[in-house]
């Protein structure tokens, strides 16, 4: 059978626990059109770059499946149906990525604290031309005279 990643973003207003449903939902209808879901990763309540429905945020969840095409269009048909569901996509894949997911594994980096492994920048001001030695500048008082 076809493999295929599936992303869908759900309302911000939803709880956890409905979205968690919704993605129970979509999983049953899978199983019962021959397919199966092989891992089911909830990503959280991420931003988005732009609002959709009026929402700026979204509930993000990635389903990997191995299932007939004919289950994901069901899917993506109760997906266009559903008010909670703001947007999807499925993307057909040569094989399923083991382990966890880009995302999860952005959060891993993401743990490294408050601006602390940033390294020595150097501070002090100075701005643009903090590093060239510049002859100092000739004061208006220091001008040759003006000629009466």
């Amino acid at each position: 059978m076809p493999l295929y990643e599936h992303v869908f973003l759900a309302r911000q207003d939803l709880s956890a626990q409905q979205v968690e449903e919704l993605t129970t939902q979509f999983t049953g209808v899978i199983e019962q059109l021959g397919g199966k879901v092989t891992k089911n990763e909830y990503w959280g309540v991420k931003s988005l770059s732009y609002r959709m429905a009026k929402n700026r945020k979204a509930h993000m969840t990635l389903l990997n499946v191995d299932a007939p095409s004919a289950a994901l269009t069901e899917i993506e048909r109760q997906e266009r149906i559903s008010e909670d569901v703001l947007r999807y996509l499925t993307i057909r894949v040569e094989a399923l990525e083991e382990g966890p997911s880009a995302m999860m594994r952005k959060s891993d980096r993401d743990d490294r604290g408050e601006r602390g492994d940033r390294g020595d920048r150097g501070g002090g001001g100075g701005g643009r031309y903090r590093d060239r030695d510049r002859p100092p500048r000739r004061d208006d008082a220091d001008a040759a005279p003006a000629e009466e």
